[in-house]
């Protein structure tokens, strides 16, 4: 081939190549008003605001809030429309949750050491953990008032003792809508509804008893979304977003086609994307579990719905994206892709940092960093 002619071909691949990109941009534009929703996640934190390891009494790259909040901030400067959530175990797990458990007083002016970091970051909503329940429930309500966001879950009620549903009392709030102003591609402002829902596995009723019997009763989670989604979309909630502090398949001890796990939520009517943890793993990844039916690993999706799950301690973000369209007079979920975004990598056996830590929350949490460390020193 003539040299000439080569490179009259290239520049007419590259100008189709451009064509084609302009003309989905194009009409992405003039067609329906179109939403890209970045919705980020992390879960299982326990305790774990930086990255120092209270067992070994060392710092570490694989893990810490500071660390990831680097991910937080790098993950919004490149999404104009985002939301962050927690999934919880937050309150247990670690030097630091036991010094606040035991030491630190929580009143309005001394929140609970976790949450000097977390509101820093503007999360918009969390749900509770098993673990937040370890310390009991008085100290659970007296820690999460420190928090500058909604906590929601829906399958926690109130032990009334007798067996009639009707008028079983949610403990926490079940749901939350968020009023989320929201740019489109072609620069028009919306108020998009967002609709956040809390679960937690059944089995936190056995694991923490002696605070559950007699005081709280967990419901399924399947039946209890069946429930709530159609009043979510009642109240005006655009798409729904469930947070599952539950594993993709249940728990041992856990009837698995009984509902509660999120491989049987995700077959929920009306639920568009769920962010969930408890079990430490990361989704999606191509790992045996991950293999059940219904589980696409390209784009994250199971049973068609949007899923993401961010490791623990704050070793990975988790993302979802989503993009939204208004069509027929509402907002449709289109399409979707999760990922997951490490702070670390292992690079010849060796831990890397993937990004830096956070300084802003390093030095939010120095001083109760400080106190832990001086409580784990003179404790008996």
């Amino acid at each position: 081939m003539k040299k000439g002619m080569k490179k009259y071909l290239i520049t007419l691949l590259l100008f189709i190549a451009l064509l084609i990109v302009w003309n989905q941009t194009e009409a992405e534009v003039s067609g329906p008003p179109t939403i890209h929703l970045r919705l980020m996640e992390t879960t299982d934190l326990h305790g774990n605001m930086i990255g120092y390891d209270y067992e070994d009494r060392k710092k570490t790259v694989e893990f810490g809030l500071s660390r990831t909040a680097s991910l937080i901030k790098q993950a919004r400067n490149e999404s104009p429309n985002s939301l962050l959530f927690d999934n919880g175990d937050i309150l247990e797990g670690n030097g630091l949750d036991e010094y606040a458990y035991r030491s630190h007083p929580l009143d309005m002016a001394n929140v609970h050491p976790v949450f000097k970091a977390m509101n820093t970051l503007l999360y918009d909503a969390a749900t509770v953990g098993n673990h937040e329940f370890n310390y009991g429930i008085d100290f659970m309500e007296e820690s999460l008032r420190g928090a500058n966001f909604p906590y929601v879950n829906a399958n926690i009620y109130v032990e009334d003792s007798n067996q009639l549903d009707e008028d079983d009392l949610n403990y926490f709030n079940p749901y939350t809508i968020i009023e989320k102003e929201v740019t489109d591609t072609s620069g028009e402002k919306h108020k998009l509804k967002v609709g956040v829902i809390g679960f937690i596995t059944p089995i936190v009723a056995e694991w923490n008893k002696e605070y559950f019997h007699g005081n709280l009763k967990v419901k399924n989670i399947k039946e209890t979304a069946e429930h709530f989604i159609p009043i979510m979309k009642s109240k005006g909630a655009d798409i729904i977003v469930a947070l599952a502090h539950t594993g993709l398949q249940s728990d041992k001890g856990l009837d698995e086609k009984k509902g509660n796990s999120v491989h049987a939520l995700s077959k929920v009517k009306g639920l568009d994307a769920i962010l969930f943890g408890h079990s430490h793993s990361v989704f999606p990844v191509k790992d045996e579990l991950q293999k059940l039916p219904g589980i696409d690993l390209e784009t994250g999706t199971i049973n068609g719905t949007a899923a993401v799950q961010a490791g623990y301690w704050g070793n990975h973000l988790g993302l979802i994206d989503l993009k939204i369209v208004f069509q027929d007079s509402e907002w449709k979920v289109k399409s979707s892709l999760s990922s997951i975004r490490p702070v670390y990598r292992t690079i010849n056996k060796k831990s890397r940092e993937v990004i830096p830590a956070d300084p802003i929350i390093e030095q939010i949490m120095k001083k109760d960093h400080h106190d832990a460390l001086n409580y784990l020193k003179n404790k008996k």
